[in-house]
């Protein structure tokens, strides 16, 4: 089957057209959505810019992409670090295009929401007086970039949301590994802390970082020993180096991904150890030879001394064994990273319970991390969403035995539990953190920082050892009887308050003592105090009580049901007090798991997910009436279930009439 790439190509041939996309469309609000900028874009195909020798992509042209007047740097650097690792450049930028047969259509790999995703895009690009706002070619003519970024901007929802983005989305989305940040302090770094990430699957790349309010935007700036400042350098191997009077000097080779020049044909780097450094004048021939014999196409050697004093961070980038599988350099890397996914959502009052500073916390999706044997641990929780993105991050708590290893962990257990590990919290599309974990098993919270906030995530978990990931769930069941008949030693007062109502019941009653929805309807609008109680004198309600409690099938209750559903009703709205701490009478959605359980409900993601979507109400929050309602139609969809689970294996076969009835009951 063509997929829909072949077929747009095939549809513009045979009409003789230029593919126009109708999904970003060639529009001011394309651009710039929020702002207003003072000028309008024009947009023209890369043949309208009077550039003859223009082209797709030349694979030996050197990376010369520059942001332009509106571009973003960070995605400069990042496309450079893609750039200069080619068998994972062509999985992103197929190379089978190019400006002569495209028809105006380009395609391009993007990792997005947990997994490789193809956008389409045509060759419309915005300018300003006649040359490209963003990204542009420097000198090679190359147009792969510029079309690109119009592929991100497309994902993001335009040009502008770009501005917010960061190198550790970049190389996320470029690469579809998992990015760890981490500050290059002198005291605390080692050789051996990066050799050992250069041992496994991971891309490590080191920036110099300048203060943002002493660099001018979109310039290009280099500190005195010629390094470029916020671009980064991928890091390819370490090696001592021997002087002539013995010493010993720790060397690290580095790419710089803005070159593809042999060593000392084009010098960027005039530190030690650059090509008109004298500080090989210190080597033999042999150990010169044997060096310099190691560098590729833009790499240079650099001390360990003044790496860590030039650069500022490291920004490695973790593949799994598949993603790396296709870079030549990282097949023969002793460690390759096992990664494991879970995709999920925050929703309001169902999962989105808020960090461990709420007491919702609990209610946040928990997921079961099983270690085999001791092993390096990376963690990375990403939020589906590129412009104004919630704070987010992670907890992880070592399982507690009293706890079944299916089941999730009750609001009790963090009450008393002391956190494992915490990530940072962030506004940031992703956060990550490297750890070591012993042979066990722990839970991992990955929560918005505050609660009832809305977002899908995935959280990837790669590890260099075997170990399983799960999601732990709440069996759905009845704990306690939610709607319990009266007895003789019940509370006497309770009782006594409700016979009160009898005369008022009896004006309203027929022969038999019974009456039905709409006489209860009157009856509660006489009987309940004018306050936020009065919310459940309504004919829904009504109608609930008598469908719970008519065995008869006529539709009608007698006054010791009635008694019977009023002293449950003070019952429950005892239990809806306790969780309204903010305002009488006002549930938000986050506590109504907690109070369903204690009226006897412990409850499933899925079933909770079903109630707030029925009883939630604009604002997030549910009154006493929708409470009630929930209780009763939860009361009466299991009594229904009971009815029928004759061989107690909570399994039944229902007849299409009586699962019709029972919907209709509930």
């Amino acid at each position: 089957m063509a997929s829909k790439y072949e077929r747009i190509i095939s549809d513009c041939r045979s009409r003789n057209l230029l593919w126009e996309d109708a999904d970003f469309p060639a529009i001011q609000s394309s651009v710039f959505y929020y702002q207003t900028p003072p000028f309008t874009f024009q947009w023209k195909r890369i043949a309208e810019l009077n550039n003859p020798q223009a082209s797709f992509l030349n694979e030996n042209a050197e990376f010369d992409v520059i942001p332009g007047k509106m571009g973003d740097r960070w995605l400069v650097s990042c496309l450079g670090v893609l750039y200069s690792l080619r068998n994972l450049f062509y999985r992103v930028v197929p190379a089978d295009q190019s400006l002569e047969k495209s028809m105006g259509i380009y395609r391009f790999r993007l990792w997005w929401c947990g997994e490789w995703v193809e956008v389409l895009v045509d060759d419309r690009l915005p300018t300003i007086n006649g040359r490209l706002a963003f990204m542009q070619p420097q000198s090679s003519n190359c147009f792969w970039a510029s079309l690109l970024e119009k592929a991100i901007a497309k994902l993001h929802g335009s040009y502008e949301a770009l501005k917010y983005g960061t190198r550790s989305d970049g190389l996320t989305d470029l690469l579809g590994g998992v990015v760890k940040c981490m500050p290059i302090i002198s005291d605390s770094i080692r050789p051996q802390t990066l050799k050992d990430h250069l041992a496994t699957t991971c891309i490590v790349t080191c920036i110099a970082v300048k203060n943002a309010a002493v660099q001018k935007k979109n310039t290009t700036e280099r500190l005195a020993n010629g390094i470029l400042v916020n671009a980064n350098y991928r890091l390819s191997c370490l090696d001592k180096v021997e002087t002539v009077i013995g010493d010993s000097v720790q060397l690290v080779r580095i790419k710089d991904t803005f070159s593809s020049k042999p060593f000392g044909d084009k010098t960027n780097f005039i530190g030690d150890w650059s090509p008109t450094s004298k500080t090989w004048e210190r080597v033999s021939s042999t150990e010169r030879g044997r060096l310099l014999a190691q560098l590729e196409l833009g790499e240079f050697w650099i001390s360990f001394y003044d790496f860590v004093h030039t650069f500022t961070a490291l920004e490695i980038v973790y593949l799994d064994s598949d993603t790396a599988n296709g870079e030549q350099m990282l097949k023969g890397r002793p460690l390759h990273w096992k990664m494991k996914m879970y995709q999920g959502q925050w929703k309001r009052g169902v999962t989105a319970g808020g960090c461990r500073n709420h007491e919702s916390f609990h209610i946040n999706p928990q997921l079961l991390v099983s270690i085999q044997e001791k092993q390096d641990i990376v963690i990375a929780l990403n939020q589906h969403t590129a412009v104004e993105p919630k704070v987010i991050g992670f907890t992880m708590y070592m399982w507690n035995r009293d706890y079944s290893l299916n089941e999730c962990l009750q609001k009790d257990f963090f009450k008393n539990q002391v956190s494992f590990l915490n990530s940072d919290y962030g506004n940031t599309r992703h956060v990550s953190y490297h750890t070591q974990l012993d042979i066990g098993h722990y839970v991992l919270m990955p929560t918005t920082y505050e609660p009832a906030e809305e977002a899908q995530f995935t959280v990837r978990i790669l590890g260099t050892s075997t170990f399983r990931l799960s999601c732990l769930e709440t069996q759905t069941m009845i704990l306690l009887d939610p709607f319990p008949s009266l007895k003789s030693d019940d509370n006497v007062q309770k009782i006594k308050s409700v016979c009160q109502y009898e005369p008022v019941y009896m004006q309203l009653a027929d022969e038999n003592k019974t009456i039905n929805c709409f006489e209860l309807h009157e009856l509660l609008e006489a009987c309940l105090p004018n306050d936020y109680i009065k919310g459940c004198a309504n004919i829904d309600i009504c109608r609930q009580v008598i469908a719970l409690q008519d065995k008869t099938g006529n539709g009608r209750i007698t006054f010791q049901q009635f008694k019977t559903f009023m002293v449950n009703l003070k019952s429950w709205q005892g239990v809806f007090k306790m969780y309204t701490k903010e305002k009488a009478g006002i549930l938000r959605a986050e506590r109504l798991r907690d109070a369903l359980y204690d009226i006897g409900f412990q409850l499933s993601t899925d079933i909770m997910n079903c109630l707030i979507q029925r009883y939630i109400r604009k604002d997030g929050t549910l009154r006493l009436s929708d409470f009630v309602s929930a209780v009763m139609q939860l009361t009466t969809a299991f009594n229904q279930f009971h009815m029928k689970n004759y061989n107690q294996v909570n399994v039944i076969e229902v007849h299409l009439h009586d699962w019709i009835k029972s919907i209709l009951s509930c």
